[in-house]
Parts: structure tokens; sequence; C-alpha cells
């Protein structure tokens, strides 16, 4: 690696990657794979990861926004390219000339989108089946089923799809409402059958949990870069975490014990202690609620946080690590020496979900693509 990019970076594992889609497409041989690759593809990097998946044969991606699937086009991704939420009317000349697919919010929204570009967009109808963010209200199916098919006349519409926000909960009332949303989704789509649509309604979680539900399309976010939609739940057999996050040893400091570390002097030293400086801190997505909190892994020991995470640095303490030395890797995430830190480990010392960890791991920090 070269030695710029030794301050922190991230690797990634695009074998473990492709590993992880093998693995899950033979768990539901029947469904095709639709790649989530939106928020810069969970933090992994959108670009290398679509063309991998691509490479694997998938031919269908999710995302969040316009500028997400653009990007992807103008990289050389082919194939379908749903954008999942909003996107502004006025922009549908972009949609039509990169052949994005747009999810239609609501009925207002695909009037607005037909005001701003009478073209035959492609598009996919979202239905609101219980989660209550966006989508045609299954509750009234003959209304959803009225909408669905005055638009499938004008726009280039080739599917619906719900999002079941409770799938990757066991309990039974989270499972009672599930099996709600799948019975209230196939309502509408039966009424639409005539129209040819793809239907799919099962993100990382429901087509774990949920076998038997019938969709044309798994939206695989989560599970494909080796993370679980829930924490309780075990990750199926031999898919593994894509993504690792390094960074090095920068400088030592001999504190005394009674002596203060960091901004607002939030850590004390209770004897003579080692501390390192690594150069990480919060612009680069290492939460500052991990202050006093969080470790890090060295020599495959753990090495507590200590003071608050700053902005560009963090401190840790190594007073039991003697062999650290400056220039050594430290690992933020990832397995080290058989030693290994999750983001979900992470995620639950600060009261978050192993996504935000990935998600919010900053541009600035390079990603390394192992082939």
């Amino acid at each position: 690696m070269a030695q710029i990019l030794r301050r922190t970076w991230a690797e990634i594992d695009l074998p473990a990657l492709s590993r992880n889609l093998k693995l899950l497409s033979a768990a539901r041989p029947q469904t095709a794979v639709m790649a989530v690759v939106k928020a810069n593809a969970y933090g992994h990097g959108a670009h290398a990861v679509a063309t991998a998946l691509s490479a694997a044969g998938v031919r269908h991606f999710a995302v969040a926004t316009l500028d997400e699937a653009i990007a992807l086009r103008e990289a050389g991704i082919g194939g379908e390219i749903l954008i999942l939420g909003y996107t502004p009317p006025e922009a549908g000349e972009k949609l039509l000339s990169y052949g994005i697919t747009q999810a239609l919010l609501s009925a207002d929204y695909a009037a607005a989108l037909w005001a701003a570009c009478p073209a035959p967009i492609k598009c996919h109808f979202a239905i609101d089946t219980g989660m209550h963010r966006i989508g045609l209200d299954a509750a009234a199916p003959a209304t959803a089923e009225a909408v669905i098919r005055l638009w499938a006349g004008r726009f280039a519409l080739t599917g619906i799809f719900t999002h079941l926000c409770a799938a990757d909960s066991a309990d039974e009332a989270s499972a009672a409402f599930t099996n709600a949303q799948l019975s209230r989704f196939r309502a509408v789509a039966d009424r639409v059958r005539d129209l040819g649509l793809a239907a799919h309604c099962l993100n990382s979680a429901g087509g774990i949990a949920y076998s038997e539900a019938e969709s044309d399309f798994w939206r695989l976010g989560i599970l494909l870069y080796g993370l679980s939609p829930n924490p309780a739940t075990p990750l199926p057999a031999g898919i593994r975490p894509v993504l690792a996050w390094r960074t090095v040893v920068a400088t030592f400091k001999t504190v005394p014990a009674g002596e203060t570390v960091g901004y607002g002097r939030t850590w004390q030293a209770a004897r003579d202690s080692v501390i390192a400086t690594l150069p990480v801190g919060y612009a680069d997505g290492y939460d500052r609620r991990l202050s006093n909190r969080g470790c890090v892994l060295l020599h495959g020991k753990r090495a507590p946080g200590v003071g608050r995470v700053c902005m560009d640095q963090t401190m840790v303490d190594v007073t039991d690590i003697p062999a650290a030395r400056v220039g050594d890797t430290v690992t933020l995430l990832g397995e080290d020496g058989g030693a290994t830190l999750t983001a979900d480990e992470m995620a639950s010392l600060i009261g978050t979900i192993g996504y935000e960890i990935v998600t919010g791991i900053s541009p600035r920090v390079p990603r390394i693509y192992q082939e």
C-alpha cells in the first residue's frame, strides 16, 4: 500500500462481496437480486461494488438519489437502476436520457413528474403497506389499482414495490405485522397482474426470514456487505464483512498518574500510562460519541479510547501493549491477530446501528480494493 495512504483507510474485500452474493443467491435461487448500492454502496464505494456485482451477473441496482444513479451510468454500469426515493420532477429529462427507473411516491408525485416531463420515463410505483413513508395506500386496493392503471398508460411502468419495515424483528407482533404487509401487497399486485409488472417486497431481512414470500426481486443491501439487519439475529452461514477500517499509530505520550487527556479533560490516568495518538477522528467518520468508550485493535489486543475523539485525531491507551510502535497498523473495524471489532459492536456503544457506522465513513477516507 502506498505510504501516502497510511493515515486512515478502508479495505474493501471484493472477493468477499462476491462470495456473499453467491451464498445469498443460493438461498433464494428463484428470486433475482436487486443490489442496493445507495449511500456509496453503504460506504463501500458504489462504482467498484457495482462493477464487481455486474461481473458476477447482477443486472438490477437500487440507489437513493438521481446523482447516485447518474454516477453509476457514467461509470459504465448497465441494466436497471432504480431510484427508491424522491427525484425533483424537473429532473425528468435526466431520468429519461440516462435510462433510469424512478420510484413513483404517490399519485400527486406521478402527476407532477408527468407535468414536468410528459414522456415514457421508466418507473416503479411504491405501495404503502403499513410503513407510512411513501407509496399508494394498500388499504384502498381499488384506488391503488386505478392509479397504477392510469399511469401505466403514460409512463413506462415496469414494477411495483413495498418495504417491510419490521422484517428484521422476530417477535410475534412484528411477524404478524410483516405478514399483513405481504398480504396487502399481494392483494394490490394481483389486481394489476395483467400489466406484467415486476412486484418486489423483500429487503435483506425479509428474504431470509420470509422464505416463502413471493417477490420478483430480492433487494439485497446490508447482507451483501456482510452485516446483519438486526445484531440479535446471526448472519447466514458463510456471510462475512466486506469492509475493514484501519489507521496507524502517529505518536506516543507518557502520561503520569493523575494527568488528564484531551478536550475537556474528560479522562484521567489512574496509573502512569502510555497513550497513542491515531490520525483519525470524527471528520473521518469515527464517531465522537465513541469518546472514552470505544476501542481499537493493535497487535491483536484491545486498546481503549481515552479522552474525546477529536476532528482528526483519537487517543488510545496502549500501556498494556508494550510492543506498540509508531507506524503500526491499528484496526478500527475488522480482524487483527484473531481479535475482531464489528460495526454492530461499535454501533452498540453509541446507540445506533451498523448501517450508520459504515455509511458514515467519510469520503476523505480512501477505499482500497482487494481484487
